[in-house]
């Protein structure tokens, strides 16, 4: 049975609860939508002033001075990054947002032949990666068919079995995301690694929703490529640089979009006519990194650093658990469960109910911030590193109030622009 006192007997044995204090939450607020955008850290907030004040005390050069010189933050950055993903830091490079990120991988590994000319995704990817993917076969006046996507038999998830029995001889390219941005759900990205290798595919994954709260070992599965944002589960705020992986057997693969920051740091000024790469990750930037949206990225990742994924993915199971028995207890038969129900959930769960929209907005009226998704789903965030199980149970009795006494129903049932 869950209770208010069990939900403090967890925080009392919680190792990570010191980090909330670490952020800035609002009083009286329950944030649980830090898959969309994670809340500011001080040490980010810090950070920012430490890049602005660079800035401020040594003009142009800032390049090269300070305590955080500009021309090496993103490599910096990617080695405090890598172990998030299981990478080796010279694998990793912050740079640009998610999808240029991915149009520069499928720029540099997509070379279709008469034989490989398609791209594998899957129906229920976030649409931008299927818009890039998408242009990218008309950039080589492909067909629209060139993109095939695997099948979903619930609307919800997708089975290994079906992604790898979509992997036929004419698929070069595979994009899959490692956690479904809707449903939550882990892909199997080892066993699907080894199945596009053995059909000759090279595989890449969209860590978006998985980075920061869920374990990968990209390295050692030999996964050929992946891309991210940073500003939710790792909390590098709105818009803040992204980043990309590129497992080292594939360096020397000439970018398939160059720019000047994809020199090799001891030639870049020497400003050639002809680009000498560099010899790893970095290669695949493009242009001046944005140093003011790579600031926060530093302070957020030093909690990672201190707290590790270990723990936080341990924790971030532990939370969606909790709340799962909760929502069971408390409303049953009121919502169903579009997450697995299983530790193949990432650190969110999905609601589905009919009066989503209308509970979504009565949930941030009462102080619990939700995430919206139409038609009907409901994504629920508690972070790891600063939401408590006693904010769990006290949001779950705010839903239950909502629904019972029905009071979503003075809410129009229509979406905002941003739920």
């Amino acid at each position: 049975m869950t209770t208010i006192e069990k939900a403090r007997q967890l925080d009392e044995l919680d190792g990570l609860q010191k980090y909330a204090e670490e952020f800035y939450k609002k009083e009286g607020q329950i944030y649980l939508d830090g898959n969309s955008l994670g809340l500011l850290s001080k040490r980010a907030e810090q950070s920012v002033h430490t890049l602005l004040n660079s800035w401020k005390d040594f003009g142009i050069d800032g390049w090269t001075n300070g305590e955080h010189p500009w021309f090496y933050l993103s490599e910096k950055l990617a080695a405090m990054c890598a172990p998030l993903i299981g990478a080796k830091s010279e694998e990793v490079i912050l740079t640009g947002s998610t999808t240029t990120n991915l149009h520069q991988l499928l720029a540099t590994f997509f070379k279709p032949t008469a034989s490989r000319y398609k791209i594998l995704a899957d129906e229920l990817n976030f649409p931008s990666d299927l818009y890039a993917i998408a242009s990218q076969i008309a950039l080589h006046n492909l067909p629209e068919s060139s993109m095939k996507l695997v099948k979903s038999e619930d609307g919800q998830t997708i089975t290994t079995e079906a992604i790898i029995e979509a992997m036929s001889e004419d698929v070069a390219v595979a994009v899959l995301p490692a956690v479904l941005y809707r449903s939550g759900q882990v892909l199997d990205l080892q066993a699907i690694t080894e199945a596009a290798h053995e059909h000759g595919i090279l595989v890449g994954f969209d860590l978006c929703h998985s980075i920061g709260s869920v374990q990968h070992h990209l390295h050692e599965i030999g996964a050929d490529f992946a891309f991210w944002c940073n500003y939710k589960h790792l909390n590098g705020g709105p818009g803040s640089v992204a980043g990309l992986y590129v497992h080292e057997k594939h360096f020397g693969t000439a970018p398939g979009l160059a720019g000047w920051f994809g020199s090799a740091k001891e030639k870049q000024f020497d400003l050639d006519v002809t680009i000498t790469a560099a010899p790893h990750a970095g290669a695949y930037q493009i242009g001046t990194p944005h140093i003011l949206s790579l600031a926060p990225i530093e302070g957020a990742l030093s909690l990672f650093e201190e707290a590790g994924i270990e723990a936080i993915r341990e924790k971030s199971l532990a939370l969606t658990q909790f709340m799962m028995d909760c929502i069971e207890q408390e409303l049953p038969n009121t919502f169903t469960f579009g997450n697995p129900l299983d530790e193949t959930r990432g650190g969110h769960l999905f609601l589905v109910q009919d009066e989503a929209a209308r509970i979504c907005k009565a949930l941030k009226e009462y102080g619990v911030v939700p995430d919206f998704r139409a038609p009907n789903g409901i994504r629920l965030a508690p972070v790891a590193l600063y939401n408590s199980f006693e904010e769990v149970w006290h949001s779950v009795q705010i839903l239950k109030d909502i629904v019972t006494n029905k009071t979503y129903e003075k809410y129009e049932n229509k979406r905002d622009i941003i739920a």
